[in-house]
């Protein structure tokens, strides 16, 4: 399975900044794209994008999906030649759940940076998996994220998504401090354990129950 659909191979010794979503237009994947290469000449030069979502291509039951990757695809292709070949664009299959899940994986724990630049978002799991991998991650203050990183403690939030510019000077900061993507990183995965595992939630279940029979 082809899963490139802008980009040829990367460098194993690139830095990758990543976002991994559905291709939604709240989840502003074009957004990434654009604060990216806006903002390139203050990242390392050996920085490339990675943007990773369900392969839509030929589905006919999301076609907001195939829009908006044809338009990030369009996006790409309008850049000049050496800064397309920093950005690139990965359709990955859905018919095996277990494929999917390695994949996902492997590009959140391949990441230097993961982004969540969304326009709106819940609970976001893939904030929640990167932190969880000790990944440090950039991602929009809004719904349930904001619940889930603490400003400049276990990530970093953008108060205003829209704010290019903003995006690409958070992802700049943490690739050229590497002590910062460290602690964030680190900070992150015990924010996770400590807040979001499964266990948490059953020891707060039987809490509630105690609490209740003792009523």
């Amino acid at each position: 399975h082809d899963l490139v659909v802008g980009g040829g191979p990367v460098s194993a010794h690139a830095r990758i900044v990543t976002q991994v979503s559905r291709w939604d237009r709240l989840k502003d994947m074009a957004g990434v794209l654009t604060g990216f290469v806006g903002h390139l000449d203050e990242m390392p030069a050996d920085t490339h994008l990675m943007l990773a979502g369900p392969d839509v291509l030929g589905v006919t039951d999301d076609p907001e999906g195939a829009e908006v990757l044809a338009e990030c695809r369009a996006l790409r292709a309008a850049l000049d030649p050496a800064v397309r070949e920093r950005v690139h664009l990965t359709a990955l299959p859905m018919d095996d759940g277990d494929e999917n899940a390695h994949l996902v994986n492997a590009l959140q724990r391949y990441a230097a940076v993961v982004v969540q630049k969304s326009l709106f978002e819940g609970f976001g799991l893939t904030v929640t998996e990167p932190m969880w991998k000790a990944r440090p991650v950039v991602a929009s203050a809004i719904g349930g994220i904001l619940d889930q990183i603490e400003d400049g403690v276990s990530g970093i939030l953008l108060p205003d998504p829209a704010d290019l510019a903003a995006m690409g000077h958070a992802v700049a900061r943490v690739l050229h401090d590497e002590e910062l993507a460290a602690r964030l990183g680190t900070e992150a995965r015990a924010r996770v354990q400590d807040r979001f595992l499964g266990d948490r939630h059953l020891i707060q279940y039987a809490g509630l129950f105690a609490a209740m029979l003792d009523a």
